[in-house]
């Protein structure tokens, strides 16, 4: 059975358009406190960004779930990293997030966690696909689930953030930007770094409930950018509305992304001794970052694009590190998900353990040239599997020696073919890419 509603990153949509709807969310309440309670005694955790839908849908899944016996422990805005953190400590049955991460505001969607702070397994979301499909009904009334909030999440979290750096860690000293893009890093994340010992400058931290990730935040770095220079700071941190993505400014003004963080923390806990086999990066991962890994003798593997296939394969190995290029890091000696502040922590202490400022210690990660240029066709046929374009894609392969690579793959959204490619020359990684995008544009007439 393939799933109808689920995609790799939860479910997603604009609000009021189908699934994205009141009267669905309630339906998603009632499925996954069936679904939860076939485990025993079901207690579900709820939190949320900044978002104004999220009123709405918080209301709908709560009485979905408490009219299937759930018993639901309300957050309020929350990290989504905060409620895979919280289900563990709760014992909770789930954990739900009511974001749509980095969209704007009249976006919304619901991630699950499991009661370990994982994705939920393929097999639950399927049962939770099979009810969906079923009349909704309610048990009887005295099996109705019980609401209450936990007041003090907040503070938890934080302490939590904190315990990831070593007691006593004290960032006096250091200036630092923060930007939490209206969303749900606004309270817990300047607290975090205060309390630490840094000097905060905030930025976008008041969510009216429309501008989350409004020209701000990590999808938008201009004005952190700005604030970095004009403020003087040691470096700006950029948060995404859900708070499990992060970027970097340097003194400079510079960006410092995904692969660079990565590289960065892995490299530290390398040269401590604790990283525990290598790096999971995405088919979209900079080639740079795999070259730097291996100067140091740190393994490296792609898994698809999402956070899901990085974690799985990160599982599979049992490695700690991994992540996107959009600022997905992954810590496994931290926490279960992609966790923006506690990655942002880790790279401020390879930065206090080196001595070192964030441009300094970004050198040593080249990035080398990537270009992408999107190519229509008409459907049909995948252009991909004509074999002109696969001779031309192994030839290509083949004469970059090791030292670039090339990436074709269809988008997932739109009748598209990505044709990427990146190595060490920029003139050379060009014009193979567009001979490449050229034949296939010539194989789709």
């Amino acid at each position: 059975m393939s799933k109808k509603y689920f995609g790799t990153d939860g479910i997603r949509g604009r609000v009021g358009e189908y699934p994205i709807t009141p009267d669905f969310m309630l339906k998603l309440g009632w499925a996954a406190g069936m679904a939860f309670r076939k485990m025993g005694a079901c207690k579900v955790l709820v939190g949320k960004d900044t978002r104004i839908s999220g009123y709405m849908f918080e209301s709908a899944l709560e009485a979905g779930l408490t009219s299937a016996g759930a018993d639901v422990m309300l957050l309020g805005p929350m990290p989504t990293p905060a409620i895979a953190y919280l289900s563990r400590t709760f014992q909770a049955e789930a954990g739900i997030v009511i974001s749509a991460s980095h969209n704007p505001h009249d976006d919304n969607g619901i991630k699950f966690f499991s009661g370990k702070g994982t994705k939920l397994p393929d097999e639950l979301e399927l049962m939770i696909e099979e009810l969906l499909d079923t009349p909704m009904t309610v048990v009887e009334s005295s099996k109705i689930g019980k609401v209450s909030r936990i007041n003090d999440a907040s503070g938890r979290y934080i302490e939590f953030c904190k315990s990831s750096v070593p007691t006593g860690t004290n960032f006096s000293g250091l200036k630092i930007v923060i930007d939490c893009a209206h969303g749900a890093t606004y309270k817990v994340a300047p607290s975090v770094f205060r309390e630490l010992g840094a000097e905060v400058v905030v930025l976008s931290a008041q969510p009216n409930g429309l501008n989350i990730n409004d020209n701000c935040g990590s999808t938008h770095m201009g004005q952190l950018q700005a604030a970095v220079l004009s403020e003087h700071a040691d470096l700006g941190i950029a948060f995404d509305g859900d708070g499990d993505r992060v970027l970097m400014v340097d003194h400079t003004g510079a960006i410092v992304d995904g692969d660079e963080l990565i590289f960065i923390i892995a490299r530290d806990l390398h040269e401590r001794g604790k990283l525990q086999g290598g790096v999971v990066g995405t088919l979209m991962s900079n080639l740079g970052l795999e070259l730097a890994l291996a100067d140091l003798g740190i393994p490296f593997v792609r898994a698809n694009v999402g956070d899901r296939y990085v974690i799985a394969e990160l599982l599979e190995r049992d490695w700690l590190v991994g992540g996107e290029n959009s600022g997905h890091v992954v810590c496994f000696n931290h926490t279960t998900t992609g966790d923006a502040i506690i990655a942002a922590l880790q790279v401020l202490m390879a930065l206090k353990t080196r001595n070192e400022g964030l441009v300094q210690t970004r050198q040593a990660l080249r990035k080398c040239p990537q270009v992408l240029i999107n190519v229509r066709f008409g459907g049909g046929d995948s252009p991909l599997e004509h074999p002109a374009v696969k001779e031309a894609s192994a030839r290509v392969t083949q004469a970059m020696a090791g030292r670039g690579r090339v990436l074709l793959r269809k988008s997932g959204t739109e009748p598209l073919v990505r044709v990427m490619v990146e190595g060490e020359d920029e003139i050379q990684v060009r014009g193979y890419a567009e001979e490449l995008a050229k034949l296939v544009t010539e194989v789709s007439a």
